[in-house]
Parts: structure tokens; sequence; C-alpha cells
């Protein structure tokens, strides 16, 4: 077919740079490829479809998507007649990147907050305790503020997902 090279082509620059991006947020340039590919499939896809394209392991595909599935990157979908899982990506690239960071951030958020309020429990019991010496309760104060505002931030950021998640973002920076 004449133009099926150059096709090819742009089609691999874009999952190249996919790949790329995908990896400067932790997820592997494999699972990056995979989500790229299916982005320019017109139907959804089985493992060994998936497994034909990329030439991995079936079950390394299969991790693929479960990780991809997890960030609600991809869906699974059925088709009537077929007893194979097929899997497709969620088109709205704002909704990906919305399901994709919020994932993130909660997650962040969650372990943040609390490692801080166990930390400040800890550091308020040094304050009760009178064989601590001022030094280190003058330091524990200190500390105590200091997650404070940690604290404050980690509910901003909190708002900051809601916001993303109600679409209400879209209020304040319009889609174009």
């Amino acid at each position: 077919m004449q133009g099926i090279d150059k096709l090819e082509k742009a089609r691999e620059r874009v999952i190249d740079a996919i790949a790329q991006n995908m990896n400067l947020y932790g997820v592997t340039p494999s699972v990056g490829r995979l989500w790229g590919l299916m982005y320019f499939q017109d139907e959804p896809m089985t493992l060994d479809d998936m497994k034909q394209e990329l030439g991995m392991s079936k079950t390394s595909m299969s991790t693929s998507v479960r990780n991809l599935v997890d960030l609600k990157m991809v869906d699974k979908v059925w088709k009537k007649g077929t007893r194979k899982d097929l899997y497709e990506v969620e088109e709205d690239w704002y909704q990906t990147f919305i399901d994709f960071f919020t994932i993130k951030w909660r997650s962040g958020i969650s372990m943040n907050v609390s490692a801080i309020q166990k930390s400040l429990a800890d550091l308020k019991e040094l304050l009760e305790d009178e064989q601590i010496s001022k030094e280190v309760k003058v330091e524990a104060e200190n500390d105590i503020a200091k997650l404070n505002n940690a604290l404050e931030y980690y509910f901003w950021l909190n708002r900051l997902v809601d916001s993303f998640e109600s679409h209400e973002i879209f209020k304040y920076v319009p889609k174009e």
C-alpha cells in the first residue's frame, strides 16, 4: 500500500514520545508503548494481538494491560461472539490525564499525610515527656510547625485533585 511506511513512521514517532513521557511519571516505556499502540487501533485488542504487535510475552502484556486498567487508561470491553478479553484505550486525553495524575496524587497524599500524622503524634508525646531536654522540645516544636505547614499543603493538594475529578478545573483552565 502506498504511504503505509510514512503512516507507520508518523505513528511510531508519537508512540515513542508517549512512552518517553509516561516514563517520566513512573510508567515503564513498554507500558507507554502499549498504550500508544492501542491508541492508534480502531478496534479493541486481545492480549494475543498486543503480543504479536509488540513482540512481548503474553505474561508481560497481561501485566502491562493490568497496569493501564488500574490507571484507568485502558478499559476492558465486551464484543458479541468474542470469548477473549478485549481492551481499548480511553481516547479522551483530558480524562486520561485526570485519571492518571489523580491516582498518583491521591496515593502520594495518603502516604505523606499518614507519615506526618504519625510523626506529629510522636512529637507531641515528646513535648509531654518531662525527662526530655528543653533543646529537644524546642526542635520538636519547630518540627511540629513545619509538619503542620506540610499538612496544609496536602489538604490544598487534595482540593486540587477534587477539582480535577469534578472537572471544576475546566472553569479556570478551559478545554480548547
